[in-house]
């Protein structure tokens, strides 16, 4: 995991950052790794690149909270617990391994820090975590803020309005921890409210019932136990039906099928937030899926819809192999969800409805996240998908491409564009944004058939192929697919045909299939690795490739 350079970046791919180097070299001192301890010395090695880059002080400002120690949801679950532990000016035990790591990690003396000027510090060298600079209305504000109203806010009778803020931001944070059951919308957040309850009563039943969670996070992979930013269960399973259900073998995989469809439908929510949901900034949740599973509450938009399409595709098929299919209540739930988080534009909000003004994100604090502070995105169905196809062209890049919110990235946009349109009737005939689309996914296949797009089109926006024109059978499957919804098996089939031998002499002899680049994504700059992706849409792709080409 550790960089050439001696840093950690974002994710396994990532260049060096003062944010994960930092709580990198921290986690290893904590477990006790010594000054020059570690593999290949990297104890020292992170030390170094921390302090040849400014020091710990350019950390961004996620990192300084750390250390110290309608918004979009996220960005609100995570500032309601940092606003709670400066509010109580926390500061964690000084210990004699705190006291070591201010020396490691500061460049001066840790009691001549001027905190004042390092405010906004943030490591700008090569922009290692400065993706997203602060505005200058942003930094104005918090400065303003910071000089003028911090201080009477300290003072009475203005610190009663702190007790009282510092309150009400508790009450929110129970609110979210018991309608997730304790494991909140991810980890960052995660951890924060698990602190916010610690601070506020280490012996309480709060913080207890956030500990019996925490194993809902960790992760054993190939090369050791990790903690996942969240699970991905139910959005896994339903990818996973889905080419399950595309081999046309219910009778071999029956059980199987059964088994998830079970899981699927068991994975639905089941009711709203609790109480007066509204007033704590919380939306309908109904007859949605999570991305991991019930308990975890938060809804969200692309995970109802392929729990949704699974359980229509097994309402068709036998129930004494596949199930009892979802009563038809539960499909209107569903469908009500997706209803109600369209937004004017035709496109579908992620969580929660758009509802802020978009000048909004003016004011993201992330430094590393793009489109933290807003949702960005006819309860007649025909109405509904008028308007979602006229989002989908209205997106369309000049070059024919979409850029893929979750994935990696014009490929996975183009393979989501050309199915939702060719869902909702249109044709390569009929539709100029499906022969747009279509022109660029063939003219970005390699010259070996396959297609791979690096994870640097994601920060960069534009389409950046892997270094060397190499393939990725994951993004080779999702372009496969694009090709198939719009019609490509009659027009010429050629690239399909390369494509797909691609796949098939990619497969190793046990029948999985190489884990290559990391092809998730959030918020544009955070890569994620789906560690099923690599069986899930080969797979998929070639059952549907099978299917519409008629070959046995």
């Amino acid at each position: 995991m550790q960089n050439e350079d001696g840093g950690w970046g974002f994710h396994i791919e990532g260049h060096s950052t003062m944010f994960c180097t930092t709580f990198s070299y921290i986690c290893m001192r904590i477990v006790g790794v010594g000054l020059d301890g570690g593999k290949d010395n990297a104890s020292a090695r992170g030390r170094k690149w921390i302090r040849d880059h400014g020091g710990v002080t350019f950390i961004p400002s996620s990192g300084k909270i750390w250390l110290s120690r309608r918004m979009f949801c996220y960005c609100r679950l995570v500032y309601m617990p940092m606003s709670y532990l400066y509010g109580r000016r926390f500061v964690g035990p000084i210990t004699p391994l705190i006291l070591e790591l201010k020396q490691e990690l500061f460049l001066q003396p840790y009691n001549e820090i001027n905190r004042k000027k390092l405010r906004h510090l943030c490591a700008k060298m090569n922009m290692e975590d400065l993706y997203y600079p602060h505005s200058l209305i942003q930094d104005l504000m918090w400065d303003s803020l910071y000089i003028c109203i911090e201080p009477l806010l300290t003072r009475w009778p203005f610190n009663k309005l702190r007790q009282k803020a510092l309150e009400v931001t508790m009450k929110h944070i129970h609110y979210e921890d018991e309608n997730s059951r304790y494991i909140t919308i991810e980890c960052i957040e995660k951890s924060l409210c698990m602190l916010a309850c610690w601070v506020e009563n280490p012996n309480g039943d709060y913080f207890k019932k956030h500990l019996a969670r925490i194993p809902d996070y960790i992760w054993v992979a190939e090369d050791g136990m990790t903690m996942q930013t969240f699970g991905s269960q139910a959005w896994d399973t339903s990818f996973a039906l889905q080419a399950l259900i595309a081999c046309n073998m219910t009778n071999e995989i029956g059980s199987i099928l059964k088994k998830g469809h079970e899981f699927i439908k068991e994975s639905q929510v089941k009711e709203n937030p609790s109480g007066d949901f509204k007033t704590m900034f919380r939306h309908i949740s109904k007859g949605s899926w999570t991305f991991s599973d019930q308990d975890h509450g938060w809804k969200f938009s692309d995970g109802t819809a392929e729990g949704l399409k699974c359980c229509l595709l097994l309402s068709t098929m036998p129930p004494e192999i596949v199930g009892v299919k979802m009563e038809s209540r539960q499909l209107f739930d569903a469908v009500n969800i997706l209803l109600s988080l369209q937004c004017k534009n035709g496109g579908l909000a992620i969580w929660e409805p758009a509802g802020a003004p978009k000048w909004l994100e003016l004011l993201n604090p992330t430094e590393f996240f793009a489109d933290v502070v807003l949702e960005h995105g006819t309860n007649e169905i025909n109405n509904f998908i008028t308007n979602a196809v006229r989002f989908i062209e209205d997106i369309q890049r000049p070059d024919g491409s979409w850029y893929g919110s979750w994935g990696s990235c014009f490929t996975y946009g183009a393979w989501f564009s050309l199915g939702g349109l060719a869902a909702a009737g249109k044709t390569y005939n009929n539709c100029l944004a499906i022969r747009r689309g279509v022109e660029f996914l063939l003219n970005s296949q390699g010259d070996d058939s396959g297609w791979g797009e690096s994870w640097h089109s994601n920060p960069k926006e534009k389409y950046i192929p892997l270094e060397g024109n190499r393939p990725n059978l994951v993004q080779t499957a999702w372009a496969l697919m694009g090709l198939l919804h719009s019609g490509q098996a009659e027009r010429d089939p050629t690239p399909l045909h390369k494509a797909a031998k691609l796949l098939i002499n990619s497969q190793m002899e046990d029948g999985d299939f190489p884990q290559q680049e990391v092809t998730g994504v959030f918020k544009k700059n955070g890569m994620l690795h789906y560690a099923d992706y690599r069986n899930i849409f080969p797979l998929w792709a070639l059952a549907e490739y099978v299917r519409r080409e008629n070959i046995r």
